[in-house]
C-alpha cells in the first residue's frame, strides 16, 4: 500500500479547500474591505479564480504533488484507474483520502473563519446548480470535466509540454471559475463538493457533481486513446507533473517521467 501517497492526496486537497474558502470569504463577505473596494462581481470572481489557479499550480509542482501525482479529484483518479495506470486498491484509497481531505479542509477553514464560513455569501463554498438549473449544471460540469481531462492527457503526455501541465490546468481553472461559476457553481470534483455539502447541509443537485465530472473525464480518456498516437496505456502518465525524482505508484511507469 502507498500510504504516504494517500496521505499526500488528503493533505493537498485539504490545503486547497482551506485556501479556496478563505479567499472566497475575503472577496465575498459583505463586510470585507476587499469586497467593498471591488464592486464588480465578475472582477471579484476572476481574482478568486486567479488565486485558486495559482494554488493548484503550486500543489502540482510541490514535492508532495510531484510524488502523489496531484490528482486531488476522484474523477481524475477514476480516469487513471480506467486507463489501468493505477491499481484498484490505490484508486480506492486515493478517493477516500481525497474525500477525507476535503472534509477536514472545510473543518479547518471553519476554525479559522469562525461563523463567517456559514454566511450566505460563503456558505462553506457549497456548490449547487445555479442560473441554468440542474440540466444546465450537469451539461456544464460534464463539458468542463471533459475539457480538463483532455487537456491533462494532451499536455502531460507531450514530450515538450509535459512539465507545463500544472500551468495549463491552473490557467484553465481560472477560465472555468470565471465563466462557469454562475452556471453550475464550477466544481468538477466530487470530493470538493462533498466536503462542502456536509457542513452546509446543502444537497440540492449533489448527484450532478458526483456523476457528471467522472463521466466527462472518462469519456475524454476514451476519446484520447482512440485519437492519439499513444495506443498503449503503458505509454500514458498518471501524474500531472511527470518527473523522475519521485516514486510512481503506477504498476507500469510511463516514459514521460524519464525524459
Amino acid at each position: 500500500m502507498n500510504t504516504i501517497e494517500y496521505a499526500i492526496e488528503a493533505l493537498c486537497l485539504g490545503a486547497f479547500i482551506v485556501v479556496a474558502t478563505i479567499v472566497t470569504a475575503i472577496f465575498q463577505l459583505p463586510n470585507s474591505p476587499i469586497h467593498q473596494a471591488i464592486a464588480d462581481p465578475l472582477l471579484r470572481r476572476f481574482l478568486i479564480a486567479v488565486i485558486i489557479g495559482l494554488t493548484v499550480m503550486s500543489i502540482v509542482y510541490s514535492p508532495l504533488g510531484m510524488r502523489s501525482g496531484a490528482h486531488l479529484n476522484p474523477s481524475v483518479t477514476l480516469t487513471f484507474w480506467r486507463l489501468k495506470k493505477i491499481r484498484s486498491i490505490d484508486a480506492c484509497f486515493y478517493i477516500l483520502a481525497q474525500a477525507l481531505g476535503a472534509i477536514l479542509g472545510i473543518w479547518f477553514a471553519g476554525i479559522l473563519l469562525g461563523m463567517a464560513i456559514a454566511d450566505p455569501s460563503v456558505n462553506y463554498i457549497a456548490i449547487v446548480p445555479r442560473s441554468a438549473g440542474e440540466f444546465g449544471a450537469f451539461l456544464a460540469e460534464f463539458l468542463l470535466s471533459l475539457g480538463m481531462m483532455t487537456l491533462i492527457l494532451q499536455i502531460s503526455n507531450h514530450p515538450k509540454l509535459s512539465r507545463l501541465t500544472g500551468v495549463f490546468c491552473g490557467m484553465l481553472l481560472v477560465i472555468y471559475i470565471t465563466i462557469a461559476a454562475p452556471i453550475s457553481g464550477m466544481s468538477i470534483n466530487p470530493a470538493r463538493s462533498l466536503g462542502s455539502a456536509i457542513p452546509a447541509q446543502t444537497w440540492h443537485g449533489f448527484w450532478i457533481y458526483c456523476v457528471a465530472p467522472p463521466l466527462g473525464m472518462i469519456i475524454a480518456s476514451e476519446i484520447y486513446l482512440r485519437t492519439s498516437k499513444k495506443k498503449s496505456r503503458a505509454e500514458l502518465c498518471c501524474k500531472l507533473y511527470p518527473n523522475s525524482t519521485t516514486r510512481c505508484i503506477s504498476p507500469v511507469c510511463c516514459q514521460m517521467c524519464k525524459l
